[in-house]
């Protein structure tokens, strides 16, 4: 297993966004489900702030692969969550709880992840809190 991705996801568990940039690169390209791929750790940093705004979430289930000495990693686990406040251009926000199966994919380079790319169910989601 992969100890940097390990403590990104603890950190995510946290809630601790300064954890989590501690993990990644200063120009890590983040591809996110829905929109434009962020690069720079000062736009994860603004993603990151947002989704806590609008969404409190735990992982759990997870199971971590690694492959190329280190350099590729992925993740599967479970989504818990909690919708906070609207996210602009989906349903209204009223404190639903959602569950859904998630992963993530992940580039490595001298510990640090350089990508992220993370995946899941948008329609499962909207459905869980519409």
């Amino acid at each position: 297993m992969n100890a940097t991705v390990q403590a990104y996801f603890d950190a995510f568990n946290k809630g601790d966004i300064e954890a989590m940039l501690a993990c990644v690169s200063d120009d890590v390209a983040h591809h996110v489900n829905e929109g434009n791929i962020r690069i720079g750790k000062a736009a994860f940093a603004e993603f990151c702030a947002h989704m806590s705004r609008c969404y409190a979430e735990n992982l759990t289930d997870m199971v971590i692969f690694e492959a190329q000495g280190g350099t590729r990693a992925a993740a599967e686990y479970t989504v818990n969550g909690t919708y906070l406040e609207t996210d602009a251009g989906l349903p209204q926000a009223t404190g639903q709880t959602y569950k859904i199966p998630a992963g993530s994919f992940f580039s490595l380079e001298d510990g640090k992840i350089t990508r992220v790319t993370t995946r899941y169910n948008l329609s499962d989601w909207t459905a869980q809190v519409a």
